[in-house]
């Protein structure tokens, strides 16, 4: 029995309440909660199916976090599992970013209100990182891992904008893919 075969698939419902769970604890890193939550703690996906779908759902236009959790709700149950991860990821977070939105209209300029945004900001930058560097230490980088890296260096570092860097790598990306599967 192979690693893939002995996972047991989540529900329509486990999958909702997890993308709530996630949205709602996710501040600023929901890709990093979500690869935690489906690869460590659950275990429905393994390190590489998660690099997969991150790599898609952020070439993606749109929210890579949404596109995401929209892959993952595909891969168990088609169109009614990309509903429901994404009712999930965005019913609690609505709510609340309403409230809060209503609490930063009224309290927004004071000074302790912009620090701890600021250190919010820097905690959900660490995240990213911290989560980048947790996947490339357990991944063995594959070539279509290098041309998502590419990718990412040529926008970051290069500040090439994104729709340059997709015609110029994007058939990079097709070839070593190709190249795997042979």
């Amino acid at each position: 029995m192979t690693e893939a075969s002995a996972r047991i698939t989540p529900s329509r419902n486990q999958l909702f309440l997890a993308y709530l769970q996630i949205g709602l604890t996710s501040f600023g890193g929901v890709n990093a909660w979500a690869r935690r939550f489906f690869v460590e703690k659950k275990g429905w996906l393994s390190e590489q199916e998660y690099a997969e779908a991150l790599g898609i759902g952020q070439v993606l236009p749109g929210a890579n976090a949404l596109n995401t959790a929209i892959g993952i709700g595909t891969r168990f149950h088609g169109a009614t599992g990309a509903l429901a991860c994404a009712a999930g990821l965005f019913a609690g977070p609505m709510i609340l970013l309403a409230a809060v939105a209503s609490l930063y209209d009224s309290y927004g300029q004071l000074p302790l209100v912009r620090a701890i945004l600021t250190g919010i900001a820097a905690a959900a930058a660490g995240m990213v990182m911290g989560t980048a560097m947790k996947m490339a230490t357990k991944l063995r980088p594959s070539l279509p891992l290098w041309a998502i890296g590419l990718t990412a260096l040529a926008m970051a570092v290069l500040r090439v904008p994104m729709p340059y860097v997709l015609l110029a790598l994007a058939p990079l990306g097709l070839l070593a893919a190709w190249h795997e599967t042979r």
